[in-house]
């Protein structure tokens, strides 16, 4: 394991039980993810990369501790979260949190935003909690009168941005996003796309990508892994890999992706966008 990385997975394997045909058949399985290797260091980004199927979501659960490896294992800020009890992985959860794909159905309808954004923590005042809150949604460009809204009164690109507030409270050293964009319209693509560079700029927070949008997790990584019936086909620089596959199945993901780099850069603190109504 490479002591510098924020996420160091080794040799993961991620195999499911399939129902047998007959009686006497033998034990079969389904190989999601087959021997993947990684490290992601401090503020870098990384990307998995993959047709639906391709194993990068089952990756993306497994780091998260919502799915037990078969075998490997994934060490974050130097501990294999594989290996720790459930009280231990409650304590240890602060380190990492996750974005999910759908801004609509990651946010309970029922909850203020405040509690929404200060569930992941514990252990201080409502005014504390409050204050923590609304700091979190300045970083992201919402104001604090949001705090006493509901999920439904904003845009879709306002929840994502939701959504990476309450990721961030806890001051994370790494974010998990699956499919974090790609619920969205392609210029509400960018904004949060800018926004999650601007907080690794300013945070030093690693972002683990997943996506089977080449041209998107090229725009936000670093260094891209491409998956393929749940192995690695092809990795390296984000950039040589776009413009110098190697691979058939690489070449193919590129010719489906749109050029997010024609996109406009938008800034997160725009005041037209932070207000309901507005992506």
């Amino acid at each position: 394991m490479d002591n510098a990385a924020v996420l160091s997975v080794r040799n993961l394997s991620v195999r499911y039980a399939l129902p047998r045909r007959h009686l006497l058949e033998g034990r079969r399985y389904f190989e999601a993810v087959t021997d993947l290797s990684f490290d992601l260091p401090a503020g870098r980004s990384l990307g998995l990369v993959g047709e639906s199927g391709s194993g990068k979501s089952t990756t993306a659960r497994a780091v998260m501790a919502i799915e037990k490896p078969s075998a490997g294992s994934i060490h974050i800020c130097g501990r294999d979260v594989t290996r720790l009890s459930a009280r231990q992985l409650r304590d240890w959860r602060s380190r990492f949190q996750m974005v999910f794909q759908d801004p609509f159905a990651s946010l309970d309808p029922r909850y203020t935003v405040e509690r929404i954004v200060t569930e992941p923590i514990r252990g201080m005042s409502r005014a504390e909690r409050r204050r923590q809150a609304a700091q979190t949604l300045d970083a992201v460009g919402l104001p604090e009168s949001a705090l006493d809204k509901y999920p439904h009164q904003f845009s879709g690109g306002q929840r994502q941005r939701i959504a990476i507030a309450r990721a961030l409270i806890t001051k994370p050293a790494l974010i998990v996003a699956d499919e974090a964009v790609s619920a969205l319209d392609v210029s509400v693509q960018a904004q949060v796309l800018n926004l999650m560079k601007d907080l690794q700029a300013s945070s030093g927070v690693s972002y683990l990508f997943i996506g089977h949008d080449l041209g998107v997790v090229q725009y936000l990584c670093d260094e891209i892994i491409v998956m393929h019936r749940g192995r690695a086909v092809e990795r390296g620089n984000a950039r040589d890999i776009v413009n110098n596959p190697s691979e058939q199945y690489t070449k193919e993901l590129i010719t489906a992706m749109p050029r997010l780099g024609r996109r406009r850069r938008i800034s997160i603190h725009d005041r037209e966008d932070a207000r309901p109504g507005h992506p």
